[in-house]
């Protein structure tokens, strides 16, 4: 054998894996990403009217709109620096750099002076929070056995809206000019947030390096005894044994790091089906979900005269029923399979939401109606937007996998995430119904385009091993 070869069972050995202690570290570990950037997101929403206002910074609708463009547009820069990084020096040692630019940023937001500042400190955040998305989806997936992968991977994401349900309880609370000054409590909500992401140091300190991205950069022994420690604790916690010679084994050889004409010519030559997938998918439901969430406060106020202290009233059940989408319909994505399920999911969300849509135009919805309506189209927009991430990142290469993240949900979100809130800011500025009609048609029109690709060039990966739906480029010929 030549020596630049070596054997490995490291994946065969995270994959035998029962449910440990260790596997819930890492659930609560990685989701402690999407809870924060649920709060971000949510606070702005929430706070926008607030933070419009005269005793504020006083912004016009479509300034309220740039804000979360700005946002997106910092995550799209920070997925494709951070995402490369990612795969360059190793997932553990990002998780502490895209937390302190996310920290930074998010403080800073509380102090902004005017529209400026305050858009310049949401693309900081943003860029820390997209750069936790490469390296945070690529870990999940690496460290969670396959056949509970599908769920784990929709679950985590779905936590997103945990934090969403606790920004829009939490601007309940800094809106209420009983309680805090209006002029203050907007600014209070962002130091807040920034302050309790220090808990993420503490938490992640205790997570390993990925074995799987140690394995695939020349570096097998480390690999294995991170493996051995984990299966050290499985051992003890469930008395069983977890012999290693009958597991299968793949040759992998010795590389340098993955270069970007490299990534390149994996995405167009040897996967060119699986890249016009994930751009689909990345791309509407980034347009969906940021046109309509980052505007969401403001057509509760201005159509409905909700009462900017009350807003966070009617974003708790939105939250709820898109946490319970991923969360109940997960285990689907591993029984039923991807395709499918990512399918009817987005099916489903095009056509209620375009229907939803209608129902707002004619006017015949209340604040509750509207409400309980984007509830239930989002229960299932949630689950197909959550296996999207699960898509992109399974579908190719390992050496590849936190910048092909990151590419795509810079794509996606550039095109769909910077242009949607900029859109529906302008449309709900306009005061007509019917245009917004069209820009829910629109949205909804996108998904299920995006069901129709995924029908035709889905992908199977369901409790298939990473290495078994895309070869490691480390991967060797075994004679």
């Amino acid at each position: 054998m030549p020596a630049e070869t070596f054997l490995t069972r490291t994946p065969a050995r995270l994959d035998r894996l029962p449910w440990s202690r260790f596997h819930t570290l890492v659930v609560f570990a990685l989701g402690v990403t999407w809870i924060f950037d649920g709060l971000e997101v949510t606070l702005v929403g929430a706070l926008s009217p607030a933070i419009a206002s005269r005793d504020a910074l006083s912004l016009s609708d479509t300034e309220v709109g740039l804000l979360g463009s700005a946002y997106t547009a910092g995550a799209v820069l920070g997925a494709l620096v951070f995402g490369n990084l990612t795969d360059r020096w190793g997932r553990k040692r990002l998780f502490s750099i895209t937390v302190l630019v996310y920290l930074a940023g998010t403080l800073l937001s509380g102090l902004s002076w005017d529209v400026w500042s305050l858009m310049a400190f949401r693309f900081i955040t943003g860029a820390g929070i997209g750069g936790e998305y490469a390296a945070v989806n690529s870990t999940i997936q690496e460290l969670i056995p396959a056949r509970r992968r599908g769920f784990v991977d929709l679950a985590i994401n779905g936590s997103f809206w945990v934090g969403a349900g606790l920004g829009a309880a939490g601007a309940i609370v800094v809106l209420d000019p009983h309680l805090v000054r209006q002029d203050l409590g907007w600014r209070l909500a962002f130091i807040i947030g920034g302050v309790l992401a220090s808990v993420i140091f503490l938490i992640r300190r205790f997570l390993p390096e990925s074995p799987r991205w140690l394995m695939t950069h020349g570096r097998p022994e480390e690999a294995e005894a991170i493996v051995e420690q984990i299966e050290a604790g499985v051992a003890r916690q469930h008395g069983v044994a977890l012999p290693v010679e009958t597991l299968p084994a793949i040759r992998l050889k010795m590389r340098g790091h993955t270069r970007m004409l490299e990534i390149a010519r994996t995405l167009v030559r040897t996967y060119p089906r699986r890249t016009v997938l994930g751009v689909t998918l990345m791309t509407t439901q980034a347009f969906c979900y940021n046109a309509i969430f980052f505007t969401y406060a403001l057509v509760l106020t201005k159509f409905y005269g909700v009462a900017n202290a009350d807003v966070g009233w009617f974003m708790l059940p939105f939250a709820l029923g898109n946490f319970l989408g991923p969360l109940l319909l997960g285990h689907f994505f591993d029984s039923i399979g991807r395709k499918t399920m990512i399918a009817i999911t987005y099916a489903l969300a095009g056509v209620l939401l375009a229907g939803g849509g209608w129902l707002f135009e004619r006017g015949v919805l209340d604040a509750t109606g509207q409400t309980i309506a984007w509830t239930i189209i989002f229960f299932f927009a949630s689950a197909g937007a959550s296996a999207a991430y699960l898509t992109v990142g399974e579908s190719f290469p390992l050496e590849t996998r936190a910048m092909t993240i990151g590419l795509f949900y810079a794509f996606g979100t550039a095109i769909g995430g910077v242009a949607g809130p900029a859109l529906f800011g302008a449309l709900i500025e306009s005061g007509s119904r019917p245009q917004i009609f069209g820009g829910y048609g629109l949205a909804g029109g996108l998904m299920g385009l995006a069901a129709i690709v995924t029908l035709w060039l889905g992908v199977k990966a369901e409790r298939r091993p990473l290495e078994e739906v895309a070869p490691p480029l480390s991967a060797a010929d075994d004679p």
